[in-house]
């Protein structure tokens, strides 16, 4: 993989990150790439960009994280196409998503030029209501209501069927987020290579479960004016009524991997 192009993102207000994102952007200008770092981050010889949403304007080969799974969620939110991204873990609470520590970064480096990597894409979700779309997810779409004095009733709508039941929320996973706020409510894990998606009511009246659909338009009403939350980071509104619209976005998330394998995610959370 060539290397011409490559951003360097590290955690909001993290100064071990700050520093560990200085040092990565030092041995990429080695490599003789040219190299985005975002502010407060600032290396000589790499251009300091204000905030990841101008990552959208640039050609990348390549962008590399320090930080937590909020960091990655974060910045695939901005790529734009299919760029790659090399996740590190560096101050993350635990690093579902990552894929190495910072002790291993040169060995990532020089497997990425030798192409003696794995692209590993994942499914992302898009929501849409009013004729707005919105920010794609990696790991989850959250709806809830906003009125916490009425419980909300949600219709469901997937292929040729549908559900409806008074609940607090709905979360409608990919195969990713299933390691995530499904999974604690008692969703399934799924294997990160599946194109499916999960929906996963919050706190339903008649206990309905999590449900395994394939990736395609789901359409939610609620009896409520309700919250539309994309990966516990961006959040909209919709009004009682209107449609909400959930379904596979265009262009997945791409992970650099120096290994292949399966149920990463799973591994990570100690099973």
């Amino acid at each position: 993989m060539k290397l011409n192009s490559v951003a360097v993102v590290s955690k909001f207000g993290s100064k071990e990150a700050e520093d560990a994102a200085k040092k990565v952007a030092k041995k990429l200008l080695a490599k003789k790439a040219k190299v985005f770092t975002i502010a407060p981050v600032v290396v000589d010889g790499a251009k300091q960009i204000e905030s990841t949403d101008q990552l959208q304007d640039e050609r990348l080969d390549l962008a590399v994280t320090l930080g937590g799974d909020g960091t990655t969620l974060r910045t695939f939110r901005n790529l734009a196409n299919e760029v790659p991204l090399l996740t590190i873990n560096v101050g993350g609470n635990r690093g579902i998503l990552s894929e190495i520590t910072l002790e291993q970064v040169d060995t990532a480096i020089d497997q990425i030029i030798a192409d003696k990597v794995w692209l590993d894409k994942r499914t992302r979700v898009v929501a849409s209501c009013n004729k707005e779309e919105f920010a794609p997810a990696l790991n989850e779409i959250y709806l809830n209501r906003q009125n916490l004095t009425k419980t909300s009733e949600f219709e469901i709508k997937f292929q040729n069927d549908t559900v409806k039941q008074k609940m607090d929320g709905i979360i409608v996973s990919t195969p990713s987020g299933s390691t995530g706020h499904s999974h604690s409510l008692g969703g399934p894990i799924l294997h990160e290579s599946l194109d499916v998606l999960i929906i996963t009511p919050v706190a339903p009246v008649r206990g309905l479960p999590s449900i395994v659909v394939p990736d395609e338009k789901i359409e939610i009403i609620c009896s409520h004016d309700c919250n539309i939350v994309m990966d516990a980071q961006v959040i909209k509104s919709a009004g009682f009524g209107e449609p909400i619209t959930i379904k596979k976005y265009k262009k997945p998330a791409v992970f650099v991997r120096l290994k292949k394998k399966g149920l990463r995610q799973m591994s990570k959370l100690g099973f």
